[in-house]
């Protein structure tokens, strides 16, 4: 029996921390081809139910702000149990709910699953040195890629087959898993808690003072924000402008999240060696370099989908180099404030990307054709760069690389 005894005191098994992180993707996107029948269940306006999608970004990025912080106070696996208590309740509530606006409160609930994303990366750090940490971040991220790449697919088989309950089915079911693996195989890794919230507020300001963080924050907002503006102009550019249908979109798609888990796999494997510096800087540059390949190809004429696809798959590649290694360079400034660090990282990385999305479809029409959307885009990814330039500057000013 003492096989199935929680491991109290233990780190987690990598394969814990992939299936915490991908509970929050599952709940993002699973069901966004079940919107439609959502909105006629509901009897809402279509965009009154989209909000499922927003209000849920929103509460992310807001309750990251919280639960760094109290894991820094509490824990990393009573918070986490915690917050995943929290979502299945509200995944119940949600199955259940009466009308819109009670399921619109219940997506913001379920965004306590942000837990195992925000905690996953400050468990990592508790337990390895920075350059290690952003090798496993790599690795549970490419593991947890197939939660984006496959969900809609398995969402819109499940709608046409039994409606749109069954994706929240299908939720419900992942994390009841979650919480279970969780509970049995997620030790305590902080050894070091704070002695209260109020203290470990009144440690931001050693955080804000920290030059390097927010290098590492703005490299990881920048360079998720081109992904976040393609997410918010590239359905519209792939429909109206390409004339592909949203199942085409689909699978083009697949090029981006292979692409992204391609880069995944080159953090784990080279981040430890190389260092987590120039990993972000040889993404960054990959991305901004596809996206001049892209600008070429439709300026000379070629408007094709892999114009727009095929140089994103770098895009998606260099955000997979930079992402795993801009967080972990987030959590091992300040080692002791990793959770919090790992929230305000993550809740500026989330808005800063949704303003792009917001920013990218805002400025296409028929008549710009692509030519808005890569260009916000190509900005964002050069940003990227000029924030990894200026993390590697201070830190051989400190004498850190």
């Amino acid at each position: 029996m003492e096989k199935f005894l929680p491991r109290s005191a233990t780190p987690p098994h990598i394969v814990t921390l992939v299936i915490a992180t991908a509970t929050a993707a599952v709940s993002m996107n699973v069901f966004l081809p079940s919107l439609p029948g959502m909105a006629e269940y509901f009897r809402a306006d279509y965009g009154v139910v989209q909000l499922a999608v927003s209000l849920y970004l929103a509460a992310t990025a807001v309750l990251q702000l919280g639960i760094g912080p109290a894991s820094d106070r509490f824990g990393r696996r009573p918070v986490m149990l915690t917050c995943f208590v929290i979502f299945i309740l509200a995944t119940i509530a949600a199955l259940v709910a009466p009308n819109i606006t009670v399921f619109l409160i219940c997506r913001v609930m379920q965004a306590f699953a942000a837990a195992g994303m925000v905690l996953s990366r400050a468990i990592v750090r508790d337990t390895v040195g920075a350059d290690e940490a952003a090798s496993r971040i790599g690795y549970i991220t490419m593991g947890m890629t197939l939660a984006p790449m496959l969900g809609p697919l398995i969402g819109g088989f499940l709608d046409e087959l039994y409606g749109w309950k069954a994706a929240f089915y299908l939720i419900l079911g992942f994390g009841l898993l979650s919480l279970l693996i969780v509970y049995l195989d997620l030790g305590e890794t902080n050894n070091t808690p704070s002695s209260s919230m109020t203290a470990q507020v009144r440690n931001y300001p050693e955080l804000f003072r920290a030059r390097r963080f927010w290098g590492y924050t703005a490299t990881a907002a920048m360079a998720s924000g081109a992904f976040f503006a393609f997410l918010g102009g590239g359905p519209y550019v792939a429909t109206e402008i390409l004339d592909l249908t949203p199942s085409q979109y689909g699978m083009y798609f697949i090029l981006i999240s292979v692409g992204y888990m391609i880069g995944n796999f080159l953090s784990g494997r080279f981040s430890k060696r190389i260092g987590i510096n120039p990993m972000m800087l040889a993404g960054n540059t990959l991305a901004s370099l596809g996206l001049v390949l892209a600008l070429v190809l439709f300026a000379v004429g070629f408007f094709h989908p892999m114009s727009l696809f095929g140089p994103s798959f770098f895009v998606g590649i260099g955000n997979g180099m930079t992402m795993p290694n801009a967080n972990a360079g987030i959590v091992s400034v300040r080692p002791h404030l990793a959770g919090s660090a790992s929230g305000l990282g993550g809740a500026l990385q989330i808005g800063g990307g949704a303003a792009l999305s917001v920013i990218a479809g805002a400025v296409l029409s028929p008549e710009s054709g692509p030519f808005p959307l890569i260009w916000v885009m190509l900005v964002s990814s050069v940003l990227a760069i000029a924030a990894s330039l200026y993390v590697i500057y201070v830190a051989r000013q400190a004498g850190n690389i």
